[in-house]
């Protein structure tokens, strides 16, 4: 392929390399999330793509010697890593898993008592989802295959449907992703954190010979064999993934903290080093306020403190901030898409006039395979309204601060359209529709738009062609959604979903479909209370964005509560190796400065890439043996 000024090219057979490997991930992250619930799209960057960048780096060294013509280039080891990452957004248990869940529940579970054809069953399409229980039955059950007639037939035009419209979201965020691309590398100049792994792996001769990096990478290491020793040989002691604090707190008020787990993941420890301190500082902190408040409201017996209400009133504040910051350059980009045909800015794969024109193409799309599933248009509006805006804050705290996760769960478009509005308002086929979408914010841990940025960002730094980079982004999107429905129907088919699946794909449609049942027979009008909180959360984080643009001092920062501050998810599972790594550079940059942290970086890096490496391999252990490992990453341990 041809590159576009100011990148080196990229050959075709490197893509066609990266279709193959988009598909076998697809097909593995799906299959060890659902069967073996081992989860790999829950902390960016993502293992499995860090893993499949390692192996091409060690082939890459021998095809050197052997065939020094097959050698890869670091752009084409970088172009694959990035189109690997693409197919993780979509496939595993953070986005496909909840798809299928309820794609599949609706009819499979209808019985006379719970009225689900009567309720909502005659607004899905017929063509949205499968209807015939004799095709979903080795669905659920296992023991049959996907590859019989009546059962692809029926599968077909759902998949195809669902592709599409996955597409054009993802390629409208891609679209949002690529306008705000100058502006948030060379004007406010954001620092990308969770990119730097896959760089220096790639791109730096001297990662690998770093002695600091091969002592991080052997603690890392050295835990995974023993752990993966002991769920072969049960007899060899292993290291615990975590402790539970909450199994000390079993008496009043101290109760009310709820779920209070301890992590020894290294793996975050060493991705928390490259956040800055106050960011670090404030996931920690916040987290552990909002258990303090928890306790005075349980002392003061306030029965609700509206968490969740607060955090996404805080996520839309923080895209405010986004918007309000880049509007300048929004202006300009619209200024010059209407401007007379010009040169085309170097700096941008397409023009900005092109580009105006395909994201508004793709958002058109959306709202158009939106409309197709009974929704109405204001509905519509509203949805991808808030879609938007959580994918805009997302993306801009990971591409600021680099939160190695952030999982924004309890609160998605459905469910704060519900409190805004009233299911009175929306009525029932609304609502349907709503929860067909579910999916697409359920938990937003491998949300595509930050993972679009930081592929930009790593195209950006070294100096991967543009156009061919976007292109295979949007390639990898589209045969990875057609990849990810296979994989999962046929592994689903073999095993059944509720019979030897230990992930959660059999049990995503009672999440989706019970708030459903409820609001279609009880309904409510708007919730005013919950809507005040929203308001109060946003005008706190506007509030810390205020103080710290005044005050260079202030600590706190708007994005650590957000990333904390909800009633779960956040850094819920993550706190305390955050505040490991928060610790250990704070101490490392009072006492040895910028030079001696630059110089444990890779010692970090280390962490992260032992950790990773050796939990995809007992992964494919696992997969191709069949067989249950915690080790590899089961559940939320890591």
């Amino acid at each position: 392929m041809k590159g576009a000024p100011g990148g080196v090219p990229i050959r075709r057979r490197v893509v066609l390399l990266g279709i193959a490997l988009v598909i076998l991930n697809a097909y593995w992250v799906g299959k060890a999330s659902e069967i073996w619930y081992a989860v790999y799209t829950l902390v960016s960057p993502f293992s499995n793509a860090i893993f499949t960048l390692g192996v091409l780096l060690a082939l890459n060294v021998l095809a050197k010697r052997a065939y020094p013509s097959a050698a890869l280039t670091p752009q084409e080891l970088l172009l694959i890593y990035v189109m690997v990452t693409m197919v993780s957004t979509i496939s595993g248990h953070a986005f496909m898993a909840i798809l299928m869940g309820t794609l599949a529940h609706p009819f499979w579970f209808a019985t006379v008592e719970n009225q689900y054809v009567e309720l909502f069953g005659r607004f899905i399409p017929e063509w949205a989802t499968v209807r015939d229980v004799g095709v979903l039955r080795g669905y659920f059950e296992g023991d049959s295959t996907l590859y019989v007639r009546e059962h692809v037939l029926a599968w077909l035009t759902p998949v195809l449907f669902w592709s599409a419209l996955i597409v054009a979201f993802y390629g409208s965020l891609l679209g949002f992703s690529l306008i705000l691309r100058q502006h948030w590398m060379e004007h406010e100049k954001l620092t990308y954190p969770l990119t730097e792994l896959p760089l220096q792996m790639a791109t730096s001769p001297a990662f690998f010979r770093s002695r600091v990096m091969w002592i991080g990478f052997g603690i890392s290491t050295f835990i995974r064999v023993i752990d993966g020793l002991h769920d072969l040989f049960p007899v060899v002691p292993a290291f615990p993934p975590n402790y539970r604090l909450d199994a000390h707190f079993t008496e009043r008020p101290w109760s009310a903290m709820g779920y209070l787990s301890m992590s020894f993941n290294t793996a975050i420890v060493g991705l928390a080093y490259f956040m800055p301190l106050d960011l670090s500082f404030s996931t920690w902190f916040f987290f552990w306020l909002t258990r303090l408040e928890r306790v005075i409201a349980d002392v003061a017996g306030w029965q609700d403190l509206r968490l969740n209400d607060r955090a996404a009133g805080a996520w839309v504040g923080i895209a405010l901030i986004v918007a309000w910051s880049a509007r300048r350059h929004i202006a300009e980009v619209v200024r010059s898409a209407f401007a007379p045909p010009g040169e085309r800015d170097p700096r941008e794969p397409f023009s900005y006039r092109t580009l105006v024109v395909l994201t508004g193409a793709a958002t058109v799309a959306s709202l158009g395979f939106c409309l197709a599933l009974g929704l109405k248009l204001w509905v519509v509006i509203v949805f991808y309204a808030l879609f938007l805006a959580f994918a805009l804050s997302i993306a801009y705290v990971r591409a600021a601060l680099g939160p190695p996760y952030h999982e924004v769960i309890g609160f998605a478009p459905r469910q704060l359209m519900v409190e805004i509005f009233g299911t009175r308002r929306l009525g029932a086929q609304n609502l349907t529709g709503l929860t067909l979408l579910y999916a697409f914010n359920r938990c937003n841990r491998s949300h595509p738009m930050p993972n679009q940025a930081e592929m930009l960002r790593i195209g950006d730094r070294s100096d991967i062609a543009r156009r061919p980079l976007v292109w295979a982004m949007v390639l990898a999107i589209g045969i990875g959604v057609l990849a990810t429905f296979w994989a999962y129907l046929d592994f689903s088919y073999g095993y059944g979903v509720l019979a030897r699946a230990r992930g959660w794909v059999g049990n995503f449609g009672w999440e989706s479909y019970n708030p459903l049942q409820r609001w279609i027979q009880s309904p409510t009008p708007s919730d005013l209370r919950g809507s005040a909180f929203m308001l109060a959360g946003m005008g706190f984080v506007l509030l810390l964005q205020g103080l710290r643009s005044r005050l260079i001092w202030f600590p706190l920062h708007g994005s650590g509560y957000v990333l904390s501050g909800a009633d779960w998810g956040g850094m819920i599972y993550f706190w305390f190796p955050v505040m490991v790594g928060w610790f250990l550079k704070s101490l490392i940059v009072r006492f040895g400065g910028m030079t001696r942290y630059r110089a444990l970086m890779p010692a970090f890096l280390g962490l992260v890439l032992g950790d990773f490496m050796l939990r995809s391999v007992l992964s494919l252990i696992s997969v191709g043996l069949d067989l249950y490992m915690p080790s590899s990453g089961s559940g939320h341990t890591l």
